[in-house]
This record gives C-alpha cells, structure tokens and sequence, in this order.
C-alpha cells in the first residue's frame, strides 16, 4: 500500500504546508494532493509543489470538471506530467450542485455522463491517434450547438506526451464508484472503513466488469485522517467537526451524498441526527453527535501506540489489494514519520 499526504484546499490565505510536503517527501511518501472547491485552485497548487520537489508525485484531488472543458484538462495535465518527468496524476470529480451551479455557474446536469465523456477526451488527447472528435449528450467537439459558427474542425493537439496519463476520480455514490471503475485508474472514496470493503468493493466489480480489467489495474485511495495526540478526545476532535461538515453540511436534505454514504455505512440515526443539527445552526451540537465508532473506522486517532494498533486493519487492507493508497490528511510532522515508520 503506498502511502500520500493530503494538503488540502489550503486557507483563507494562498499558503501551503511546505514543510509537510518537503518532509514526505524525504520520508519517501509516494504522493501529494491538491484540492479546490471556491478558493485556492488545485492545478496552480500542483504546480507549486512540483516545482519545489524533485521525486514524490503530485494529483489533484480533485480538480472540478464544471471549472475546466475537458480539453483544458487535457492539456494541463499532459504539461504537468511532462514538465515533471511523469510525476504528476490527474484527479477529477463532478463536485456538487452547491458548487456546481452556486460558484461556476454552469448546470449540475448528469455527473456520471460527465464523468465518462470527459475521460474520454481526455484520453484522446493524450494518445493522439487521430484529430479530437467528440460528439456525446455533454461535449460536442467540435461544437456544432446553439451560437455555432460552423467554421470548427477536428483537430490533433500539438504536444507529444505520455498517452498512459493516469486518471483518478471522485466518487461517492454506488454509481459514481462503478463509473470510476469502468473507465479511471482509481477512485478516492471520500471515507472508508478498512474493516468493510462491501462499501464499495460491489460497485468497483460492478464496474471493472463492464471495462474488462482485472481488480489489480484498478486503485482505491481513500483519503485517511490522521490525528496524533495523547489525548483522545482532543484527538477526535477535528475529524469530528470535518464529518459533521460533511455529513450536515455539503447539501440540503436529499441531496447531501456524504450524508447518503455514512448512512450506508450504517449510521442512518446518527447521520438524521448530525444533518438536523447542522442545518439548524447548532454546528458544536452537530460534531457532538458524530459517533467515536465511525470516526475510529475512518481515522487514524489517539496516541502512538492507538494508531499503530489501528494501522494493523490498513495494513491488511492494503495486503489483499482492496486499498491502494492510502493518502493521510491532517497530518503533523510526528505523525507522517509514525505513518513512515509503520507502512514504507
């Protein structure tokens, strides 16, 4: 199981944690992500770090699809890879209506037809077989639609890149995880209980089988709290309020896909629960209500000794392939040289 560092969507202030990233890297850490929702961008970011490593990859995770045409995402990852010496992965999720429609201004629509058409060009960018054409429900290339002038033609793009390009998406729901199966390299499941692979393990099959690969081309990288402390209440408390965020927070009711994934899990009262307070403005009440079981099935918190025992489950996961990065968030410095220590 390879070990990433999640640095996040950064603060009101354009900063990164350099010293976390520098340091995973000299602790040999395989990647590093960016993020973005409505503020720092993930690709300036990217750019940032990779200019300022030398060996660990850099993803995005993720990087909007609405924010982008597909062909810009092309090129931008194929610049990025190839400035790099191949170390650059390329992340790319639907996000949500919220930010969808709230902040980029475009149409929610239909994500999981997104999904496939943008990979798809993507790919066709990036192995250059022949002049990009595209005609689907989402993208027209060239675009032939209202306010066309006609003059569009197929075109080949200039830069000669790697066309093997690895692509990772964003998934929460059944559909979306069988999506990223069926056409991505791998998925970030949001969560995940190394404990419960039937989460998401039928939906990844359910979609493999439809691309024809094999469980072994494809990678799950759940993004993994980490937080180091002797106390364990204090140590739960950031994941705690992250969740209640989350799970309260992104979406109204009936349309809040991390509210519907911790429900599966099998936290339906709890997740009403936190959804109810949130909305109602009580957000301490809210965190309060996160249960200690589920942030210790997806979190790495309390003491040395407690993460390394919890790590044992990870490591198994990571052992018989369900899990195949596990990319740490929140991390101190103390606590990505435990991760270290532990795992490479």
């Amino acid at each position: 199981m390879k070990l990433g560092f999640v640095a996040g969507y950064g603060t009101a202030q354009a900063q990164l944690p350099m010293e976390q990233i520098l340091e995973a890297e000299r602790l040999g850490f395989h990647s590093v992500w960016t993020s973005e929702a409505y503020g720092m961008d993930a690709v300036s970011t990217a750019s940032w770090i990779l200019a300022r490593t030398s060996r660990i990859h850099v993803g995005t995770a993720i990087m909007q699809m609405p924010a982008r045409t597909p062909t810009c995402a092309a090129m931008t990852a194929m610049t990025l890879n190839t400035l790099s010496g191949g170390r650059f992965i390329l992340g790319l999720g639907p996000s949500g209506p919220r930010v969808v429609e709230g902040w980029y201004g475009v149409a929610y629509g239909r994500p999981l037809a997104r999904t496939r058409e943008y990979i798809d060009i993507v790919r066709q960018v990036a192995a250059r077989t022949g002049p990009l054409v595209h005609q689907g429900r989402e993208y027209r290339i060239p675009y032939d639609g209202p306010g066309a002038s006609g003059l569009g033609t197929p075109m080949k793009g200039i830069l000669h890149a790697d066309p093997t390009l690895r692509i990772f998406t964003a998934a929460v729901t059944p559909k979306g995880i069988a999506c990223a199966a069926e056409v991505a390299d791998g998925v970030f499941p949001v969560w995940l209980s190394p404990e419960h692979p039937e989460i998401i393990e039928p939906h990844v099959a359910e979609g493999l089988a439809l691309s024809g690969r094999a469980r072994a081309s494809f990678e799950v990288a759940p993004a993994v709290p980490v937080s180091l402390d002797d106390d364990l209440e204090r140590a739960r408390a950031p994941v705690r309020e992250n969740l209640a965020l989350y799970i309260g927070g992104m979406g109204p009711k009936g349309r809040n896909f991390y509210f519907d994934y911790v429900t599966r899990m099998g936290y339906a009262d709890a997740a009403l629960r936190i959804q109810d307070l949130y909305l109602a403005g009580k957000r301490a009440a809210a965190a309060a209500a996160v249960p200690d079981a589920l942030i210790d099935q997806v979190a790495l918190v309390g003491p040395a000794a407690r993460i390394r025992e919890r790590l044992g489950a990870w490591k198994e996961a990571g052992r018989s392939g369900r899990v195949g990065s596990m990319l740490a968030s929140g991390c101190s410095i103390e606590a990505m040289r435990l991760l270290a220590t532990e795992l490479l």
